[in-house]
């Protein structure tokens, strides 16, 4: 742009008007004064005060006197002014001079005088006759020709009317638009320079915001810029919306997102230096972009960082994939993509070839693929985390629905006393509901594994085939956390049996073609007995990572994933982020709700995570009917008869051993109540041969206390002789003197006591002597 220099005409000596607070103030002195005034009007002429008389007609004539000098003006703007603060005194002080005039006093004079006083107060001219002068100024040219310059002054054609459509805003104040310049004939865009009055500079309201209102063009088509050589009194401003428009189909946004990366993210000082952007596309409601790590370097893209180096306030309107290597997609959302999710079909739930089924979306409304079955593999192993609201049993129903309608075995056990997946009750094989039924369930289908294992190895067959001749049979394990924590409550030899037996099912299930569902509010791996076997197994089949808390974010994330991409927390709310919460926090007001996350989640496949959601299922009367549909849309899958036989059988004994485990019995002896017990006799010749396949429950671990007070039950022993019989000095023994500590203990219990010099005896015998 160009400037020249240009002689504004002078501003309007218009005084600014009052603040608000002002205002009112200046308001009530007023409308008092005309309180007394109409009282003063309507008394004051009964009274014989000449001194008053003189003063009320006097101020009313020399009021008129004023008014008079005002019309003589060429200045229309003050004439009104002076009219409109002048009526209040005129009105009153005619009022007084009737009352002079009219012997005697009638009811008309007070009324009179208190409609002019009332009036007055209304209207208050005094205080509004700033606004009023100002609003003069503005008026059309037609009222205030002597204002506005002559119509030659601002040219002919387009650029004499945006120079007239200039003046004419209110936005635009004092200041003109001079020196335009148009680009093309054939295109609105121009250039101009906006100049104050001399000595006063450019309003800082006249923003690009307020120049695209004046011209009703975006704001992008405006550009601001100091004049080279002048001062704040004069800014260049472009005006080009034909031109906007164009760079927006041309993507020349993505300039400006190159420069962006380049300086925030892959700059030496950026939160991933070297990374750089290979790619990008703009679509509908969202930016597609790709990165690649540099040369023999591995990927890094913390999402957090780069959510904020890249101006996204909510970090779940980012999402970031990848190959776990070098390369990446980065997705930046308009709106969350996973706000509204259809509920499921039957094709949706059917296992294909891959033996997967489509569980719900991605976040970039790809199907959401869970496999049920590795055709490499075999059966697997899959892990879900979710505190409550998360969604997590209506993944599991939905899963447990594609299970039945793809031919697949469901065996269930809920440890909440069946209140976590009600629905699947009567719809699957077997339903275990509670601690004791759902270790029974547990230790049945380890049965059913062990004996497809020997029936595989006594007829020599290799992987497993689906269908020939056993179908795949998948476990779902509920509320797992209520059975193996620490803090559930239960004895630690029924927690050490039911790990057990979930780590030894890593070894043989998956190659019979028996899966296993673990699932709970919170799950740590060292609690399921193997876990590098089940960590292993659980990142061959998929890791479902609902909305928990930040400490269970992060161990899942270390366990199950490359750590390419970082796994932040689902909250709870859709389009509530932390940017919101402050500034609630700021402003002091409650923190904005949305709709529920419910059902989002990271799916962690192959150590990849990316976020989806489950298909939506709606609740009715505590239940989820579109679920319980799709269950019963297919026959119920059962085992083979030589199964089932096997399956029964064991659970029977095994809920006998889990109810004696969880009373109390440390799985030492025989097991209380088993003799109490009537077990239905297995059918089936191999089944009902076969020696009991309920894997035992694990002995209590033995310590040299034990040991111990085991030499001392045949009698009194010397301390070397009690030395001797727990192994010192043999390989892996204890030593001296941790058995000379054990027996200061016992006797500090009372469980051994001296009976002589270097005699030791139990005290819960005899004394020899």
């Amino acid at each position: 742009m160009t400037a020249e220099t240009v002689t504004s005409r002078p501003a309007a000596d218009v005084r600014p008007p009052l603040s608000p607070a002002a205002a009112r103030h200046l308001a009530t002195v007023e409308r008092i004064a005309y309180g007394a005034a109409g009282l003063t009007a309507a008394i004051g002429p009964a009274t014989d005060l000449w001194q008053l008389h003189a003063a009320a007609l006097g101020t009313g004539a020399g009021v008129l006197c004023r008014l008079w000098t005002r019309a003589r003006e060429d200045d229309a703007a003050r004439l009104l002014t002076a009219s409109y603060k002048a009526l209040p005194v005129l009105g009153l002080s005619t009022a007084y001079g009737a009352g002079l005039v009219v012997q005697g006093t009638c009811w008309w004079e007070v009324a009179v005088s208190v409609a002019v006083a009332l009036g007055s107060a209304v209207a208050v001219p005094l205080t509004r006759s700033r606004g009023v002068r100002r609003a003069a100024e503005n008026l059309p040219a037609e009222v205030a020709a002597q204002q506005l310059p002559d119509e030659e002054d601002y040219g002919p054609g387009y650029l004499g009317d945006l120079a007239r459509h200039w003046a004419a805003a209110p936005a635009s104040g004092s200041t003109r638009l001079a020196h335009l310049r148009q680009y093309r004939p054939d295109a609105p865009d121009f250039e101009a320079v906006i100049l104050a009055p001399p000595g006063e500079a450019v309003p800082g309201s006249l923003d690009a915001r307020a120049v695209a209102a004046i011209f009703d063009v975006p704001e992008g088509a405006v550009q601001l810029a100091p004049v080279p050589g002048h001062g704040p009194g004069r800014i260049a401003v472009q005006v080009a919306p034909a031109e906007f428009l164009a760079r927006k189909d041309r993507g020349a946004p993505a300039d400006d997102l190159a420069a962006l990366w380049e300086a925030r993210v892959s700059s030496p000082r950026g939160i991933a230096p070297g990374v750089q952007l290979v790619g990008h596309r703009f679509e509908a409601g969202r930016i597609v972009l790709r990165a690649e790590a540099p040369d023999n370097e591995l990927l890094h893209l913390p999402r957090l960082q780069l959510a904020r180096a890249l101006g996204v306030e909510d970090p779940e309107l980012l999402m970031v994939e990848t190959d776990g290597m070098a390369q990446a997609v980065i997705t930046i959302y308009a709106d969350h993509p996973l706000l509204t999710v259809r509920e499921a079909t039957p094709d949706d739930l059917r296992m294909g070839k891959d033996g997967r089924v489509a569980i719900g979306l991605r976040h970039d409304g790809r199907p959401a693929r869970w496999p049920l079955y590795d055709p490499e593999l075999g059966a697997l192993t899959d892990l879900l985390v979710g505190a409550p609201g998360s969604g997590k049993s209506v993944t599991l129903l939905t899963l447990v629905a594609a299970e039945r309608i793809s031919g697949v075995v469901s065996v269930v056990a809920d440890a909440q006393d069946g209140m976590s997946l009600p629905e699947a009750e009567g719809r699957v094989f077997h339903f275990g509901a509670g601690q004791a039924e759902s270790a029974a369930t547990l230790a049945a289908f380890s049965a059913v594994a062990s004996y497809r294992q020997q029936e595989s190895a006594a007829r020599g067959w290799g992987s497993f085939v689906l269908g020939k001749p056993w179908r795949l049979a998948i476990l779902t394990m509920d509320e797992i956390n209520r059975m193996i924590a620490e803090d559930a409550g239960t004895p630690k030899p029924f927690r050490k049996w039911v790990a057990g037996m979930l780590g030894a099912g890593q070894i043989t299930w998956r190659k019979v073609g028996m899966g296993v569902r673990i699932a709970g509010q919170s799950i740590h791996l060292e609690d399921l007995g193997d876990s590098e076997k089940i960590r292993a197994n659980a990142k061959q089949g998929t890791t479902w990572l609902g909305r928990v808390n930040s400490s269970m974010t992060r161990s899942m994330a270390s366990d199950m994933t490359t750590g390419t991409v970082e796994i932040t927390p689902v909250p709870k709310y859709f389009g509530v982020s932390g940017a919101a919460e402050l500034e609630a926090a700021w402003s002091g007001k409650e923190a904005p709700t949305g709709p529920t996350t419910a059902g989002t989640a990271w799916m962690i496949q192959s150590g990849q995570p990316y976020m989806s959601r489950v298909w939506r299922a709606v609740k009715e009367r505590r239940t989820y009917p579109g679920l319980i549909g799709l269950m019963e849309s297919a026959p119920l899958v059962d085992f083979t008869p030589e199964e089932a036989a096997v399956f029964r059988e064991a659970y029977d004994e095994a809920l006998t051993i889990a109810l004696a485990l969880l009373d109390g019995w440390d799985g030492k002896g025989a097991i209380p109540g088993a003799a109490d017990e009537e077990h239905q006799e297995p059918t089936g010749g191999t089944a009902a041969a076969a020696p009991s396949r309920v894997p035992a429950p694990p002995a209590s671990a033995r310590t040299l206390r034990d040991d111990v007070l085991d030499a001392l039950a045949a009698g009194p022993l010397r301390t070397r002789e009690i030395r001797q019989a727990v192994g010192v000095g043999t390989e892996g023994g204890p030593a001296s003197g941790s058995v000379d500590n054990t027996l200061s203990k016992l006797a500090e219990a009372g469980l051994v006591a001296r009976v002589g010099h270097g005699v030791w005896a139990r005290t819960d015998q005899p004394d020899p002597s």
